[in-house]
């Protein structure tokens, strides 16, 4: 059901064309003015007015022989001015280049939004066989190793946000039950990394470490991602050192200082 809007500084028309350009995603590349209006609650003339608007500014493209859309390059443009001055996102480069080198994985750098984790920075690996990921993918935070780290390293709400939400379980290994996601989560904080094996999809598993800015703030996490047949269990103590050390080295990079914390801390 389409909800009113109740703040007068929010435009409607305005929201919904943002609305729009939100349900554009990996899985669904492609939409439909019929469907758009099904999903968004709105009717099929408005819609169709706010996406030809959006095809005039190059937000989308509509392909006159299927009538579908799909984002325009304006949306690119706009994506690399924001991960151009992201500081997290230059710091970190140098620092997933050489986890890449020293894991032979794919890695990754992501930031939580709202209850999802964004890939933000992507450096691949020189295997035939890789994980396919991409810049801008959305995940649920709970069953990836970015995500829980992020999770178990934020204010305790936004688990409990993520719980109330609902655990959806993508695979037999998906944590579905709030007391073990939670003890994960206190594990993960003990233990400094998170490990996600086969619970969003299976023959993958993900290797995470926070990065902290330099107000000793959780802001990222850095990951490498690949097949298990690769990244077995006994290779996993070895992974998750030197995925520690680049979060490490990353944090430092931002300014964070480990020693000046643990004084303070009494740690």
């Amino acid at each position: 059901m389409k909800k009113k809007n109740s703040d007068p500084q929010i435009l409607s028309s305005v929201r919904n064309a943002l609305r729009i350009l939100k349900s554009f995603s990996t899985f669904e590349p492609t939409q439909k003015v019929s469907e758009l209006a099904e999903e968004l609650g709105l009717a099929k003339s408005t819609v169709s007015r706010l996406l030809s608007t959006l095809a005039t500014e190059g937000f989308v493209i509509k392909d006159e022989r299927t009538r579908d859309y799909r984002l325009g390059l304006s949306v690119l443009t706009l994506g690399g001015i924001v991960t151009n001055n992201l500081e997290i996102h230059k710091e970190a480069a140098p620092v997933l280049n050489r986890l890449v080198s020293d894991t032979g994985e794919t890695a990754h750098l992501s930031i939580l939004d709202d209850l999802e984790t964004i890939y933000i920075h992507k450096e691949e690996c020189h295997h035939p066989v890789r994980i396919l990921t991409h810049i801008g993918r959305r995940n649920p935070a709970y069953c990836t190793g970015s995500g829980k780290v992020l999770l178990a390293f934020s204010d305790t709400d936004i688990l409990e946000r993520v719980i109330d939400k609902g655990l959806v379980s993508y695979t037999d290994n998906s944590i579905t039950d709030p007391i073990q996601l939670r003890k994960e989560m206190e594990m993960i904080q003990k233990q400094g990394y998170a490990v996600s094996t086969e619970e969003l999809t299976i023959g993958t598993r993900s290797v995470a470490a926070p990065i902290r800015d330099y107000t000793g703030k959780v802001v990222s996490s850095i990951a490498v991602v690949g097949p298990i047949q690769r990244m077995k269990n006994g290779k996993i103590p070895d992974i998750a050192n030197k995925v520690v050390n680049a979060a490490k080295d990353a944090s430092e990079r931002l300014g964070y200082d480990e020693r000046y914390f643990r004084q303070f801390s009494g740690s």
